[in-house]
């Protein structure tokens, strides 16, 4: 079950929307404090202004009594903004009574400096602020107080417009941010919807590696994708290879078995039904053989890619398949014996080794011809170690044969007729083996210049005798 698809574009927008939204609200809540702060600062700076201009008008009479001459004005410059109320007090010496209202708490300051507080006169929220002064007679020194207050409202007032406007500015950038990140995740999606197009727009069989320019973030996926049409390339070249050669190499088996079987159907007497009925017996042997070497060259095909090459002991694998080949050597009239070392250890695939191995013994059994000797050898010589085969019997055809064991698979195979089609074959799956496992293959004649030796050499370094 797959998973329900998603647009990368609305994901990215909507992390980034939100995180833009978080950020917004974190600077609305440090503005609303900071107009808080300023509203307070300047409120605060005009209700000073107004306790010292009341401070300023108060004065002795002739008889040397405080009186105040309340200036309206300073009053009124506090409730013009938000039709604040307004409350004053200014006492004397001795906390005697001067002017205004005469529950309005006061501060205690000290004597020429004032003192703020938020408190609460009747049902009305307000801000209070006191000033202690002295005035001098002369002869003696007469302390007073002036406490003015206002409610809140202004102050409110002036914090919400500063909100206000704060967040109409936020709102705009926001906005404009949005407009922003939107052009900017279209234009970096951009290399993506031009990848997916380049690669929509190819013909199924073209898997060419994608050559795109491309921001760094995406040189990966290109790079995946190119990895993966490589690989899937190489599945299919491996698919067509083994179609091509079962059908090239079934062709001539099942032919036989086709008309041997036309044959029987017309037979005269039993003994010609019976030697009909011996070649189509051996043409599905020679089919059966041939499927099993083309299974095992698939399995070479499908191991192209898949790493698994690790230390084999090379000497003792050859003794132990030349031991299992020795039945059916001695059936077939053929002399198999081993030569080497104990062990002799090469980089390659265990299971793989074992099939070439089957594969050039099988071979040289089958065509070397009753009587015939097969010798299976390893060694270990200064240019790596060595796995051979070879046989006296009457050998192939070493003038058409490749220089290179890849071009085997084709060549050896037509230069076999109808009985030797599998020796062909048998030689183009040893060839490949050999060359997945970095390993050289020849072709040359065998013992006292005949018959057929066949040589795997493995890269220098690997063999190493115990």
């Amino acid at each position: 079950m797959t998973a329900p698809a998603y647009s990368l574009r609305r994901r990215l927008l909507l992390w980034l929307f939100l995180a833009t939204a978080l950020l917004g609200l974190a600077a609305l809540g440090d503005t609303w404090r900071e107009a808080n702060r300023t509203a307070q600062a300047v409120s605060d700076r005009v209700l000073f202004g107004s306790a010292l201009a009341i401070a300023e008008q108060v004065s002795l009479d002739e008889t040397g009594v405080l009186e105040v001459d309340i200036p309206y004005s300073s009053l009124e410059m506090l409730t013009s903004t938000a039709q604040d109320k307004v409350f004053y007090r200014v006492e004397g010496p001795n906390g005697a009574f001067l002017s205004g209202y005469t529950d309005l708490p006061l501060l205690n300051p000290a004597v020429g400096e004032a003192a703020f507080a938020d408190g609460q006169f009747g049902n009305v929220a307000i801000r209070t602020v006191t000033l202690a002064r002295v005035i001098s007679t002369g002869e003696r020194a007469l302390a007073f107080r002036v406490a003015v207050a206002e409610s809140t409202r202004a102050r409110q007032a002036l914090a919400r417009e500063i909100l206000l406007r704060a967040g109409l500015r936020l709102g705009v950038l926001a906005l404009a941010v949005a407009v922003i990140v939107w052009a900017a995740v279209t234009v970096a999606l951009r290399p993506l919807r031009q990848l997916g197009g380049a690669i929509e727009t190819r013909s199924p069989d073209d898997l060419r590696a994608v050559t795109l320019a491309a921001p760094q973030e995406v040189g990966p996926l290109i790079g995946a994708i190119n990895g993966f049409m490589g690989r899937l390339d190489t599945a299919l070249a491996a698919l067509r290879h083994f179609t091509g050669n079962a059908s090239h190499q079934l062709r001539t088996p099942l032919s036989v078995v086709r008309t041997q079987l036309a044959l029987m159907e017309r037979a005269q007497n039993p003994a010609q039904a019976s030697a009909a009925m011996d070649q189509a017996k051996s043409a599905l042997t020679r089919a059966e053989r041939v499927l099993a070497q083309l299974l095992v060259l698939a399995r070479v095909d499908a191991a192209q890619s898949a790493g698994a090459m690790h230390s084999v002991d090379l000497a003792e694998t050859a003794r132990q398949i030349t031991a299992e080949m020795v039945p059916a050597a001695l059936h077939a009239g053929i002399d198999l014996g081993y030569e080497g070392p104990d062990h002799l250890h090469a980089r390659c695939e265990a299971v793989l080794l074992s099939e070439m191995l089957k594969n050039l013994i099988d071979n040289a059994i089958s065509y070397a011809g009753r009587g015939a000797i097969v010798t299976v050898r390893v060694q270990a010589l200064p240019t790596g170690a060595v796995l051979a085969v070879e046989d006296n019997g009457p050998g192939l055809d070493l003038s058409r044969a490749p220089k290179r064991g890849q071009n085997l698979r084709q060549d050896t195979a037509n230069t076999a007729k109808n009985g030797s089609a599998g020796y062909g074959l048998g030689l183009a799956i040893c060839a490949e083996i050999s060359a997945l496992f970095g390993a050289e293959f020849h072709l040359r004649q065998g013992a006292e210049n005949r018959g057929l030796g066949v040589e795997v050499v493995f890269p220098k370094g690997q063999g190493e005798a115990l």
